[in-house]
């Protein structure tokens, strides 16, 4: 089949870890013998950040690693006879513009056969629903949410009467362990600061312990305000900035530990979705202690990694990793052994594949896309 995918970015991953997922599974579907074709705005503004902080080179790196995958740069508007022309398969991730989202929607109104499914990875469904209500939907076939709360939240409020819970994975193909590589930290951090939605809990679970314990500690990551980075030199952490996607795993394999901090809005809104460092960090073997969050869809089993419910824990189970070896290399086994059976790129495809399958048998039984009768 022909699978379309329309992303705001993703050959850059600058404040878009997004497309650390899209990639990895648009890679998955072309091994399994599907085409994939890739559309994004040149000049969107995870593109332009990137290349203003890194240059075209880490951008180039991230499309060398996806052979085979057709990605298209568009200026103003993509051409969408041509973007569409033979697809079976079309997901619009929910950055897009909702001019583009309703295009596409229009499209599959007025006949298009393919599957048409809106991917959405934010939590503004709960946290600012008149965000998301400029989205047309009406000619989408599904929804694709990354965790069942949010598949919930659509279908409560009326948006969708088929949705689908798709949580995000690591690419394994990218995201393993480096044994080769001697860890010269003890702690590594990669994450954006953004707009101050986890800032306490940053300086409470990361910046502080780290002080306190005096480690050797390094950040990656991108939109620190000037009082973030005063705090990180005040802890005396390296602050490093920007780390294309692509090289995270070998930044994983130079710390012995590495901490998940989830964003305040995720925990209070949407419990039971991580980050999804969480899964890279795991595929990577290094040993994790997380931040408060709700594993309600029992996504990682005891012994995966530690629990820290405030700063105090946090430093306590920092220190056990480092401390008790065994401890930390059983843990990170288990990690590794959580993501290869349960998390990875290629059983997000396999979901992928199996969703849209249902869709259509479902629709072969209906005269309309069910979103037509659905949606105002």
């Amino acid at each position: 089949m022909k699978y379309v995918l329309f992303c705001h970015a993703f050959t850059s991953c600058w404040n878009n870890g997004n497309a650390h997922f899209l990639r990895g599974v648009a890679r998955e579907l072309r091994e399994l013998g599907h085409e994939v074709t890739v559309y994004e705005p040149a000049a969107g503004w995870s593109r332009r950040n990137a290349i203003a902080d890194g240059g075209l080179e880490p951008l180039h790196e991230a499309q060398a690693l996806l052979p085979g995958i057709d990605i298209t740069q568009y200026v103003e508007a993509p051409d969408l006879d041509q973007a569409l022309d033979g697809a079976d398969v079309v997901i619009v991730h929910e950055w897009n513009s909702p001019q583009l989202i309703e295009d596409i929607g229009r499209r599959r109104i007025d006949g298009s056969p393919f599957t048409l499914l809106f991917h959405d990875t934010h939590h503004r469904a709960v946290t600012a629903p008149d965000e998301l209500e400029q989205f047309d939907l009406q000619g989408f076939d599904g929804v694709l949410a990354f965790g069942e709360v949010l598949r919930q939240i659509y279908l409560k409020l009326g948006w969708a009467n088929r949705a689908f819970t798709w949580h995000e994975a690591a690419d394994v193909k990218l995201y393993r362990p480096h044994p080769e590589i001697e860890p010269t930290h003890d702690v590594i951090w990669i994450g954006n600061w953004g707009d101050n939605e986890r800032s306490a809990e940053l300086a409470e679970f990361l910046l502080q312990p780290v002080a306190d314990l005096g480690l050797r500690a390094r950040i990656h990551g991108v939109r620190y305000s000037l009082d973030a980075l005063q705090a990180i030199e005040a802890a005396g952490i390296e602050y490093c900035g920007w780390l294309p996607a692509h090289r995270a795993p070998t930044a994983f394999a130079a710390a012995r530990t590495t901490v998940h901090v989830p964003r305040g809005p995720y925990t209070r809104s949407l419990p039971g979705i991580p980050t999804i460092r969480m899964f890279e960090a795991m595929a990577c073997g290094i040993p994790l202690v997380s931040a408060p969050w709700a594993d309600t869809e029992n996504l990682f089993p005891a012994g995966s990694y530690l629990r820290a419910a405030n700063g105090e824990q946090m430093k306590e189970a920092l220190l056990i990793l480092l401390r008790d070896q065994p401890l930390a290399a059983d843990m990170a086994r288990t990690g590794l052994k959580v993501i290869a059976d349960r998390h990875t790129c290629r059983h997000r495809a396999d979901e992928l594949i199996a969703i849209v399958s249902s869709i259509r048998s479902a629709r072969r039984a209906l005269p309309v896309s069910p979103f037509e009768e659905a949606m105002p």
